[in-house]
């Protein structure tokens, strides 16, 4: 039988915790030009949690128009003081963004959404609130020097399943959530469908 769960992203993160969890799945990257999306969207005055939901279902539907099966598409934006962050370019942007939101809260807006025959059938979104602490500059040295492009993999230039999780003196919301791919949900919908046993 082949694989019925297809994962519409190239996220390292979102694979982790598919596998972390057991799930089959095949990975088939859905090719969107989500900067022209987030432009057009951002200028019609839409919520960064609004732009998530739009890039899932986007992913989702490309994807599940050539490939049967359950299609996953998921994305994860950054809002902090109001304003959408996109992943810093380089390490000393990176530097910059940290120092920034060094002692605030912001939050992170993961949005998953699964299509099916090319029409979405089940959607979630699930935001979390994570505060910095004010850490030093010596110690954001130290971080990056470890992280390194790494840091450049996420929206927030951290990987709370890794070195990240120093960065933070407070975190509310779903773990899984803020690594980029809300999972209860989704595993629930996947037994439900008998795609995973229940």
């Amino acid at each position: 039988m082949s694989t019925q769960i297809i994962l519409a992203s190239k996220s390292a993160a979102r694979r982790a915790v598919l596998t972390g969890a057991g799930v089959s799945f095949e990975v088939s990257v859905a090719g969107v030009d989500e900067d022209a999306v987030k432009t057009a969207m951002l200028a019609e005055g839409a919520s960064p949690r609004d732009v998530a939901d739009a890039l899932a279902e986007l992913k989702a539907i490309k994807v599940s128009r050539s490939k049967p099966g359950f299609v996953i598409g998921s994305d994860q934006t950054l809002e902090f003081e109001g304003k959408l962050y996109d992943k810093a370019e380089t390490v000393e942007a990176a530097a910059e963004r940290l120092k920034t939101m060094r002692g605030k809260p912001h939050k992170l807006h993961s949005a998953v959404v699964v299509a099916k025959d090319g029409a979405p059938i089940w959607r979630e979104i699930v935001s979390a609130t994570l505060t910095m602490r004010d850490f030093s500059d010596e110690f954001l040295a130290t971080y990056l020097e470890l992280e390194g492009e790494e840091a450049l993999g996420s929206v927030g230039c951290y990987r709370l399943e890794g070195p990240g999780a120093q960065l933070f003196s407070k975190i509310e919301g779903d773990y899984f959530a803020i690594l980029g791919l809300p999972l209860m949900g989704l595993l629930d919908l996947f037994r439900r469908h008998g795609v995973l046993t229940a």
